[in-house]
Protein backbone atom coordinates (compact mmCIF):
# COMPACT_ATOMS: atom_id res chain seq x y z
CA UNK A 1 0.00 0.00 0.00
CA UNK A 2 1.01 3.12 -0.49
CA UNK A 3 0.36 6.41 1.23
CA UNK A 4 -0.03 10.28 0.48
CA UNK A 5 0.91 12.05 3.14
CA UNK A 6 0.04 16.00 2.57
CA UNK A 7 2.50 18.52 4.59
CA UNK A 8 2.27 21.93 5.31
CA UNK A 9 4.35 22.39 8.50
CA UNK A 10 1.35 22.41 10.82
CA UNK A 11 1.07 20.21 14.11
CA UNK A 12 -2.16 18.81 12.37
CA UNK A 13 0.11 17.46 9.66
CA UNK A 14 2.49 15.94 12.18
CA UNK A 15 0.01 14.21 13.91
CA UNK A 16 -1.01 12.23 10.57
CA UNK A 17 2.30 11.30 10.05
CA UNK A 18 2.48 9.69 13.64
CA UNK A 19 -1.08 8.21 13.03
CA UNK A 20 0.08 6.82 9.59
CA UNK A 21 3.30 5.27 11.37
CA UNK A 22 1.13 3.63 14.12
CA UNK A 23 -1.02 2.05 11.64
CA UNK A 24 3.00 0.65 10.63
CA UNK A 25 3.33 -0.67 13.69
CA UNK A 26 0.25 -2.28 13.81
CA UNK A 27 1.07 -4.65 11.15
CA UNK A 28 0.19 -2.36 7.48
CA UNK A 29 2.64 -2.95 5.17
CA UNK A 30 3.34 0.90 3.61
CA UNK A 31 5.29 2.98 1.72
CA UNK A 32 4.87 6.69 1.80
CA UNK A 33 4.67 10.10 -0.73
CA UNK A 34 5.31 13.23 1.52
CA UNK A 35 3.73 16.28 -0.21
CA UNK A 36 4.18 19.56 0.09
CA UNK A 37 2.07 21.77 -2.47
CA UNK A 38 3.68 25.87 -2.85
CA UNK A 39 0.85 28.09 -3.66
CA UNK A 40 1.23 30.13 -7.25
CA UNK A 41 3.81 33.17 -6.53
CA UNK A 42 1.63 36.15 -5.71
CA UNK A 43 1.84 39.90 -7.43
CA UNK A 44 4.14 41.02 -4.84
CA UNK A 45 6.35 38.33 -5.34
CA UNK A 46 6.76 38.31 -8.73
CA UNK A 47 7.19 42.38 -8.55
CA UNK A 48 9.88 42.11 -6.06
CA UNK A 49 11.69 39.25 -7.08
CA UNK A 50 11.82 39.47 -10.78
CA UNK A 51 13.02 36.26 -11.79
CA UNK A 52 10.61 32.94 -12.27
CA UNK A 53 13.49 30.69 -11.45
CA UNK A 54 14.26 32.53 -8.36
CA UNK A 55 10.82 32.46 -7.08
CA UNK A 56 10.65 28.48 -8.17
CA UNK A 57 14.24 27.74 -5.52
CA UNK A 58 12.88 29.90 -2.76
CA UNK A 59 9.60 27.74 -2.87
CA UNK A 60 11.27 24.67 -3.40
CA UNK A 61 13.86 25.30 -0.22
CA UNK A 62 10.88 26.68 1.54
CA UNK A 63 8.60 23.31 1.25
CA UNK A 64 11.49 21.36 1.59
CA UNK A 65 12.12 22.68 5.02
CA UNK A 66 8.33 22.43 6.00
CA UNK A 67 8.82 18.33 4.86
CA UNK A 68 11.67 17.91 6.71
CA UNK A 69 10.08 17.01 9.84
CA UNK A 70 7.75 14.76 8.52
CA UNK A 71 10.72 13.01 6.80
CA UNK A 72 12.74 12.45 10.32
CA UNK A 73 9.69 10.73 11.78
CA UNK A 74 10.02 8.28 8.69
CA UNK A 75 13.57 7.83 8.68
CA UNK A 76 13.39 7.12 12.31
CA UNK A 77 10.49 4.71 12.20
CA UNK A 78 13.06 3.15 8.93
CA UNK A 79 9.81 3.03 6.49
CA UNK A 80 10.55 3.71 2.58
CA UNK A 81 9.04 7.36 1.65
CA UNK A 82 9.75 10.03 -0.85
CA UNK A 83 8.65 13.03 -1.46
CA UNK A 84 8.13 15.84 -3.41
CA UNK A 85 7.57 19.73 -3.47
CA UNK A 86 4.54 20.93 -6.08
CA UNK A 87 3.45 24.14 -7.12
CA UNK A 88 -0.16 24.93 -7.85
CA UNK A 89 -3.38 24.76 -5.95
CA UNK A 90 -2.94 22.91 -3.19
CA UNK A 91 -6.43 20.97 -3.48
CA UNK A 92 -5.97 20.28 -7.41
CA UNK A 93 -2.23 19.03 -7.30
CA UNK A 94 -2.86 16.50 -4.40
CA UNK A 95 -4.87 14.76 -6.55
CA UNK A 96 -2.30 14.75 -9.22
CA UNK A 97 0.27 13.89 -7.04
CA UNK A 98 -1.67 10.71 -5.12
CA UNK A 99 -2.51 9.64 -8.83
CA UNK A 100 1.28 9.94 -9.82
CA UNK A 101 2.47 8.17 -7.64
CA UNK A 102 -0.14 5.64 -7.23
CA UNK A 103 -1.39 6.01 -3.92
CA UNK A 104 -3.69 3.86 -2.34
CA UNK A 105 -4.57 6.44 0.36
CA UNK A 106 -4.54 9.76 2.08
CA UNK A 107 -3.87 10.34 5.86
CA UNK A 108 -3.74 13.84 6.22
CA UNK A 109 -4.40 16.18 9.11
CA UNK A 110 -7.91 18.06 9.94
CA UNK A 111 -7.08 21.47 10.47
CA UNK A 112 -3.65 22.84 8.04
CA UNK A 113 -2.19 25.88 8.97
CA UNK A 114 -5.58 27.58 10.52
CA UNK A 115 -6.35 27.35 13.74
CA UNK A 116 -5.47 24.52 15.51
CA UNK A 117 -8.35 24.57 17.93
CA UNK A 118 -11.01 25.04 14.96
CA UNK A 119 -13.43 22.28 14.77
CA UNK A 120 -13.74 22.79 11.35
CA UNK A 121 -11.79 20.70 8.92
CA UNK A 122 -9.63 22.89 6.46
CA UNK A 123 -10.55 23.51 2.90
CA UNK A 124 -7.81 21.25 1.44
CA UNK A 125 -8.90 18.35 3.62
CA UNK A 126 -12.82 19.10 2.76
CA UNK A 127 -11.47 19.08 -0.89
CA UNK A 128 -10.10 16.16 -0.50
CA UNK A 129 -13.02 14.09 0.70
CA UNK A 130 -14.85 15.49 -1.74
CA UNK A 131 -12.61 14.87 -4.56
CA UNK A 132 -10.32 12.04 -3.83
CA UNK A 133 -10.54 8.60 -6.09
CA UNK A 134 -9.28 6.72 -2.69
CA UNK A 135 -10.11 6.93 0.64
CA UNK A 136 -8.83 9.75 2.88
CA UNK A 137 -8.46 9.34 6.56
CA UNK A 138 -8.09 12.34 8.41
CA UNK A 139 -6.37 13.23 11.60
CA UNK A 140 -6.92 15.19 14.43
CA UNK A 141 -4.34 16.30 17.02
CA UNK A 142 -4.10 14.79 20.30
CA UNK A 143 -5.82 17.35 22.43
CA UNK A 144 -2.99 18.33 24.60
CA UNK A 145 -1.68 19.23 21.03
CA UNK A 146 -4.50 22.53 20.32
CA UNK A 147 -4.49 23.85 23.68
CA UNK A 148 -8.23 22.58 24.24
Amino acid sequence: MKILLPIDGSACALAAVRHALQLVTEGLKADFVLANVQTPASLYEVMVVHDADSIERLRSAAGADLLAPAEALLDAAGVSWESEVAGGEPQTMLIELLENYGCNAVVMGACGMGEPGDADLGSVTLALLQHSPVPVTVVRPPADDDGG
